[in-house]
């Protein structure tokens, strides 16, 4: 069952954000990470050096696992980093600096 069903919430209209150039849905007070599980991403960082890939670990901000760019501002922590209407998301390489 749908998770807002259960709780009866009933939270703002939803609206677009963009990530790795795919438009999805995201909910008022929805991290990066919640929006991008909903849309059935699970993975969005690299590591450095071997590549593998990275998503939410932790989910409460203390891992550093789940690092994406947005907005174009590398090191941001989706299960942390709130959306707004229009964010453009992109998969975090490595230290998401030119190294």
């Amino acid at each position: 069952m749908n998770p807002l069903k259960l709780v009866r919430a009933r939270p703002g209209p939803a609206f677009t954000v963009t990530f790795d150039g795919r438009e999805i849905e995201a909910l008022p007070g929805q991290t990066v990470a919640a929006a991008l599980w909903a849309a059935g991403v699970t993975s969005w960082r690299s590591t450095r050096g071997a590549g593998r890939p990275r998503g939410v670990f932790c989910g409460i901000g203390v891992c550093f696992d789940c690092l994406v760019v947005v907005n174009d501002r590398p090191n941001q922590r989706a299960c942390l980093m709130p959306l707004r209407p229009g964010d453009v998301i992109r998969t975090q390489q490595g230290t998401g600096h030119d190294d």
